[in-house]
């Protein structure tokens, strides 16, 4: 692994690095994120939607796209770079993600040319946000589970069914959706997936008030839901293969669980009374830390490891799922400390922001903990495609999907 910079990726990191000093703010105080319902969502969404229009006029909006669709044709190592010197500065960020990051790859691999031209330059600017839908109550974690429908009609097809925990779908303009049209053959080839407007008629969006104070996930129905099959994506039933190329791309979209980390639990340690001597001095303290800080030593170890397959044209592999699973349950564990450490007053709300800081750590790291992947399929990816351990077996393998036992 090659952890240096060459000269011109040095080079290109000095030009992302003045270029936000100029028009960003350097991380420090509150954070300028939605999810926490700490921000009003609609002076939020302005907020973001500047920033993304910004970035969009300078050209660093979607560095790797094509220059027509509003891209640089960057390396993807340039990317990586920009996204580091980007996370140093305060600017919003939930909105676009997802669009960019996911609905994005997607629409450049499978869409019309006609249909890049339309949507990807208003999707780099910020004008129009996409969403995901593929989560279903009755699938869990397993995405081939879903039983939203798809009925063809003539050059139409009507959609019937629930999506849930659909990040920010009540302010979305377009989501990519993946759906059943075919219950007699295997679960993973009755799928097909399209691109829909999310102002359609027969679409009922109902936010899901979290336990951190925001609604930024949603429930989503589809009510006789019509979309022309011009905006199929891939051939019918070739859904999981689109889904697969959304998901590979999710690992990069996602990314890792930021937050309060080992740095600021040393230093709240160090502060903090512990019956008169202080915190940092209780050996149990000291072990927790030193096992965050290694945890946080190996994630940047590990995201090297990608910089370096980046930088030499590989593809990163799927120890990418490594990232997820050991963020999200160290942020967890890092928020609980923070509260376990002020005994029963660190439940109590307060404006205090070291405090704060704990207790977002700790309510919000549950849904991380399933968003993108919930903590046991990511396992199971590590176990399959890293460390080469057989599948465990499949109930469902060469049964038509309306032959699954289920608990209906």
């Amino acid at each position: 692994m090659d952890f240096n910079d060459t000269h011109q990726e040095a080079a290109f990191r000095a030009t992302c690095r003045d270029w936000l000093e100029e028009n960003a703010r350097l991380k420090g105080g509150a954070g300028n994120d939605q999810r926490y319902g700490k921000v009003d969502e609609q002076d939020f969404l302005n907020s973001a939607r500047a920033w993304q229009k910004k970035k969009f006029d300078a050209g660093w909006a979607m560095l790797h796209w094509p220059k027509h669709y509003g891209g640089l044709e960057a390396s993807a190592i340039e990317r990586i770079i920009w996204s580091q010197e980007e996370a140093k500065f305060n600017v919003p960020h939930g909105v676009y993600e997802i669009g960019l990051g996911m609905a994005g790859p997607v629409m450049m691999q499978y869409a019309s040319d006609q249909q890049k031209s339309r949507y990807l330059p208003p999707m780099a600017a910020g004008e129009e946000i996409w969403c995901q839908l593929f989560s279903e109550p009755s699938a869990g974690s397993d995405v081939a589970g879903l039983r939203s429908k798809a009925v063809q009609d003539g050059d139409d097809w009507i959609i019937n069914g629930q999506k849930v925990w659909t990040s920010g779908a009540h302010f979305c303009d377009y989501g990519i959706i993946v759906v059943r049209h075919d219950p007699n053959v295997e679960k993973h080839a009755g799928m097909t997936f399209f691109f829909i407007d999310m102002k359609s008629p027969g679409i009922d969006i109902k936010p899901i008030k979290q336990i951190t104070g925001g609604s930024s996930f949603n429930e989503v129905y589809f009510n006789d839901v019509r979309i022309p099959d011009s905006q199929r994506l891939g051939a019918i039933g070739d859904g999981w293969r689109v889904a697969i190329t959304t998901l590979m791309n999710e690992r990069l979209a996602v990314g890792d669980a930021n937050g309060t980390d080992a740095k600021e639990a040393f230093e709240w340690a160090q502060g903090q009374d512990d019956h008169g001597q202080p915190l940092i001095k209780n050996r149990g303290v000291r072990e927790s830390i030193a096992d965050w800080y290694c945890q946080a030593s190996g994630l940047k170890n590990t995201k090297l490891r990608t910089m370096s397959a980046l930088s030499k044209g590989d593809t990163p592999g799927p120890e990418a799922s490594i990232t997820k699973v050991v963020s999200a349950n160290k942020l967890q564990a890092i928020g609980n400390f923070g509260i376990d450490s002020l005994d029963m007053a660190g439940m109590l709300k307060t404006d205090d922001a070291d405090v704060q800081s704990f207790h977002d750590a700790w309510l919000g790291s549950a849904g991380l903990r399933i968003a993108g992947g919930t903590d046991e399929i990511l396992r199971n990816i590590i176990a399959e495609r890293v460390l080469g351990l057989p599948q465990d077996p499949r109930a469902d393998k060469g049964l038509a999907f309306k032959d699954i036992p289920s608990g209906n």
